[in-house]
């Protein structure tokens, strides 16, 4: 496992618990207060007039360019009165194209840069320049290795036993002797381990895996590859059901079990609450995904990153409540923002209650019945 986050095992129940669209305000959070309220044990290094330098992973995943660049750009523009920007680049899932990326940053002087890794060890050598050059460095979503300042994410080990519940439970009294596949991410992703990790506790010993699949760049045309292969291997009326770690490859592995002529899908976990994921779940397709608040995940890295150039303590300050471990670092401060298990039965209290999609987004005419049909309108 890449990460370490350190909660009590009450604190993690809680987390996945508490969850609804009052939890998911900015004000439940309490680690997202203001941050200009005084507290600070420092002085501040530089007013609002900075550059955050932003770097996404991939144009593949639909939340980093709809919610994740716009949330921190309009917080950072909030945060410093209008003065500050956010330079943003995106790697397109080439990890030598992020590399390319952050070295401009570097080269450019910004103040602080917020970081979601493709490669966690390889973006270790920039983020060491970036230490070299007194930039701070923010780990956004991934934990990447190296001196990092503070990591802001979701507890991904809770995630993983999110959807591992999830699936034991759909599965009920016949979960023992059910087979099931595992499609893991990409190995190269610090999350996948944790993701994986928690799923485990979950089903080890209460299913049968059969077969288990990891998914380089969480391709899912790799994931639909291999769910075919699985299909052959195991038969498809021997499937149970799937484990997929996000909804990008769900979707693909959904696409697999109608291909090779399933009559109904057996329950399929996701991540991510991707639009199309919510409408499969709708439909009745696929039976989770797990929702991680874009607004709050978005929000505390642009709190943190500017409270990071202003000088502000932002473990004092409330900010980063936890810590985790990575390969190379010991007691990261960091904010880890609750998850929730996303069904056909709290839609309207998730991704609807919190703004990210309406009704309208989700029940578009080829969903109208089943939207109807769980009164979703």
């Amino acid at each position: 496992m890449n990460a370490s986050p350190r909660r009590t095992a009450l604190r993690r129940l809680a987390a996945v618990l508490a969850v609804s669209s009052t939890a998911l305000s900015l004000t439940a959070c309490g680690a997202v207060d203001a941050i200009s309220g005084g507290g600070s044990s420092s002085s501040p290094t530089k007013g609002d007039d900075i550059t955050v330098g932003l770097l996404l992973p991939d144009t593949d995943t639909a939340r980093f360019e709809k919610f994740d660049y716009p949330i921190i750009k309009r917080q950072v523009t909030s945060l410093t009165n209008g003065k500050g920007k956010v330079v943003y680049a995106n790697a397109e899932a080439s990890v030598a194209k992020q590399s390319s990326q952050f070295q401009k940053m570097i080269d450019d002087q910004v103040d602080v840069v917020l970081v979601d890794a493709l490669d966690s060890k390889a973006i270790s050598a920039e983020v060491q320049k970036a230490k070299d050059a007194g930039i701070p460095v923010i780990a956004y979503d991934r934990l990447a290795q190296g001196p990092i300042d503070a990591y802001v994410s979701h507890d991904n080990e809770l995630v993983g036993e999110v959807q591992g519940r999830a699936v034991v439970t759909a599965l009920g009294d016949k979960a023992a002797t059910s087979k099931i596949v595992m499609m893991d991410g990409d190995v190269n992703d610090p999350n996948t381990g944790s993701f994986k990790a928690g799923a485990l506790s979950e089903l080890k010993g209460k299913v049968v895996i059969a077969k288990e699949y990891e998914t380089p760049r969480w391709l899912p045309a790799t994931a639909k590859a291999n769910m075919l292969k699985a299909v052959r291997e195991i038969g498809l009326d021997n499937i149970a059901a799937v484990y997929s770690a996000n909804d990008g490859m769900a979707g693909a592995v959904i696409d697999a079990l109608k291909e090779a002529g399933a009559d109904k899908i057996p329950p399929v976990t996701g991540q991510d609450a991707n639009l199309d994921a919510v409408q499969r779940i709708v439909s009745g397709e696929q039976y989770m995904t797990v929702y991680k608040s874009f607004l709050l995940e978005a929000t505390s890295a642009a709190k943190i990153a500017v409270a990071k150039v202003q000088g502000h303590d932002i473990e004092f300050d409330a900010l980063t409540q936890d810590r985790v471990d990575s390969p190379t670092q010991k007691d990261i401060a960091a904010n880890l923002v609750p998850v929730v298990a996303l069904t056909k039965d709290n839609i309207k209290d998730t991704v609807i209650a919190d703004g990210v999609y309406t009704v309208k987004d989700i029940c578009t005419s080829a969903f109208a019945a089943d939207c109807a049909d769980i009164g979703l309108n």
